[in-house]
């Protein structure tokens, strides 16, 4: 062969043939993944300035002579006045009546037309009245607790409701202990596709590890990345297969958003449902561990997610109209968000909630400022929430 016939051949990778065949014996061999090796050709078909060239990226144009090797490598069946006037040439479009044409429409049609619809069928969930946490809503009783606890406290009443229960997806990476969680163990296991097949080594403790089939908590350990993939799985399924499953995510605020930023945007563009708990929050949580491991930032970083609405409550009755408003938003009117809320380890006295018939709406609405009641975030629920003592 000569080197121009050598240089013709098409790699596995650009041989339409070969890719088809490829994908139909992967297709073909059940139980068991495949993997596809494809050879390419950076810049492939782009001439001698491009083709197998690091510099295709910075080829912003072709020139005449490299338009007319495209054409005759490809057998494009354009002519032209002469090849001198190679850069006035118009654009190829296959005949109507062409195999292509047949083949792209016959595509097209398969899809459901040309542009991308989503079909979701309507959620049938109510959303459980905000009496459900009426012990939040009464305060502490001078007695000194953290949102982080109150937030175990919302999350065990819905997985106990009737209803919800069942939908209801806690999702932790690290240590569930330091959000004060074990106490979901014993009554609701940790799923294990197996089961429990160790000893763990706090078995000799009440609320130990458990694990079952039938768990209903997934524990991923540390990997707030992985933990993403299953809140994101969980947040699509009311559209990828018709469950509206409510996942809430728990995990170090300081670290969620380093290592799952690009995530949440991918997530908001499947315009997912669910909570992220963004625990340990603030900048004294975890003063002794340095500061990386201090968070005054990621209420900012989730505020810029165009579907994630924000609140860094205070109080435990806040977190929990956020969370009951936050249900019926996203399953019961179908809105199109998810929540970032912070919650603290920090154990303070917990009001009641006043009596003010507008305190419900002031907490959806957005941070205000205590001393002379205006409103600091006037665009309303996108953002922070805080009727007392904000954090933010």
């Amino acid at each position: 062969m000569s080197d121009d016939e050598i240089w013709a051949l098409r790699r596995g990778g650009h041989d339409a043939l070969k890719v088809f065949n490829a994908y139909k014996r992967a297709v073909g061999t059940p139980g068991q993944p495949t993997v596809i090796l494809a050879k390419t050709v950076k810049g492939y078909g782009l001439g001698e300035t491009a083709e197998g060239r690091n510099t295709a990226h910075q080829q912003k144009k072709m020139g005449e002579a490299e338009l007319i090797k495209l054409r005759d490598r490809f057998e494009i069946p354009i002519s032209w006045i002469s090849d001198v006037n190679a850069g006035h040439m118009d654009f190829f479009r296959p005949p109507e009546d062409s195999e292509e044409s047949k083949y792209v429409r016959s595509r097209v049609e398969a899809m459901g037309g040309s542009l991308p619809s989503r079909k979701v069928k309507r959620i049938e969930i109510e959303a459980p009245p905000l009496e459900t946490f009426h012990d939040l809503l009464g305060g502490s009783r001078g007695r000194e607790a953290s949102t982080t606890s109150a937030f175990v406290s919302i999350l065990k009443s819905l997985m106990k409701h009737p209803d919800l229960g069942k939908l209801i997806v806690p999702i932790i990476p690290d240590e569930a202990r330091t959000f004060g969680m074990e106490s979901l163990f014993r009554e609701f296991a940790i799923y294990a596709s197996r089961g429990q097949c160790y000893k763990p080594v706090d078995a000799n403790v009440l609320l130990y590890y458990k694990e079952a089939q039938n768990g209903q908590i997934l524990e991923e350990g540390i990997t707030e990345a992985g933990s993403m993939a299953s809140f994101t799985a969980a947040g699509a399924a009311y559209a990828t297969v018709g469950v509206p499953m409510i996942p809430f995510f728990t995990f170090y605020s300081m670290f969620g958003f380093q290592r799952v930023g690009d995530l949440c945007w991918a997530f908001a563009d499947l315009r997912g449902k669910g909570f992220l708990m963004g625990a340990t929050a603030g900048r004294t949580t975890l003063l002794g561990e340095g500061l990386q491991h201090q968070d005054g930032h990621s209420p900012i970083l989730a505020s810029v997610v165009p579907t994630c609405a924000c609140y860094d409550p205070a109080y435990a009755y806040e977190l929990a109209v956020i969370i009951q408003d936050g249900i019926r938003r996203m399953y019961q009117e179908m809105e199109d968000r998810f929540y970032y809320i912070t919650i603290y380890n920090e154990n303070y006295a917990q009001p009641p909630m006043p009596e003010d018939a507008m305190i419900r709406e002031d907490i959806r609405q957005g941070i205000l400022n205590a001393s002379t009641n205006t409103r600091l975030w006037p665009r309303g629920p996108l953002r922070c929430s805080c009727s007392g003592a904000g954090r933010f």
